[in-house]
């Protein structure tokens, strides 16, 4: 396991929810291929319009309490993660990738029962001249201690 960084994320006007962190561990809910709309991109023609985007999420969290009562006040609402993503996504236009990771990991570390999270955004439409299905940048941020 490596250590948390103590090096606060500067992807994330909100660095004081999250930190820098390479490989959180335990029990987590995942989230994945969340596909929204958001105009994201540093070239001309992606500032007009939004693209298409695939969001994968692992919310990093203790859920032994939801196991144990099979309450869902005991456990994250994934769905309300999920519309805070859509929203954050119809509302921010980042230039780049990583930039909306970085706002969505800042995002979600404000949940109460998250300890981390790891956020991959995947371009569905590169806007490369090459034979590229996707790119994607994925990062992993841990609320700070």
């Amino acid at each position: 396991m490596t250590a948390p960084s103590s090096a606060v994320s500067d992807a994330s006007p909100d660095g004081d929810r999250c930190v820098d962190d390479a490989s959180p561990d335990g029990d987590r809910i995942e989230l994945r291929d969340l596909r929204v709309m958001c105009v994201v991109g540093a070239l001309a023609h992606e500032r007009t319009a939004p693209q298409p985007l695939s969001i994968d999420v692992d919310l990093y969290a203790d859920l032994s309490r939801a196991g144990a009562s099979d309450d869902l006040a005991d456990t994250i609402d994934y769905g309300g993660a999920c519309d805070r993503i859509v929203a954050l996504c119809a509302t921010e236009a980042p230039q780049l990738l990583e930039r909306l990771a970085g706002l969505i990991a800042a995002d979600l570390c404000s949940l109460d029962a998250v300890t981390a999270t790891t956020v991959t955004v995947t371009k569905l439409r590169p806007p490369v001249a090459a034979d590229l299905a996707t790119s994607a940048v994925r990062i992993t941020r841990r609320r700070p201690a």
